[in-house]
């Protein structure tokens, strides 16, 4: 999933509110370097998300069969290889 710097700039704003909120975290240096660091890592996750995601669609489309996108077929199957595609980067 794609997300605009905007979003993923509004993201780090709640994620941050909400852990302080919920008495989560106390936060002892710049809510500036913490919200970054949020950004690092809700990047990163996307950005294997997308590795993922492009390796299922790879392996869906290399079938002799096409199976048409957005078919219940082709969600299950999908869904299972996502799946799959997860664990072996440590994510299931």
């Amino acid at each position: 999933m794609k997300l605009s710097d905007d979003k993923v700039s509004h993201l780090t704003h709640v994620i941050l509110k909400g852990l302080i909120d919920e008495g989560a975290i106390t936060v002892v240096s710049d809510e500036g370097d913490v919200r970054r660091e949020i950004r690092r890592i809700i990047t990163k996750e996307l950005k294997i998300a997308a590795d993922i995601d492009e390796a299922v669609r790879r392996k869906l489309s290399s079938y002799s069969k096409k199976i048409p996108e957005g078919s219940p077929e082709w969600d299950i199957m999908y869904q299972k290889f996502f799946n799959e595609e997860s664990a072996k980067k440590g994510r299931g």
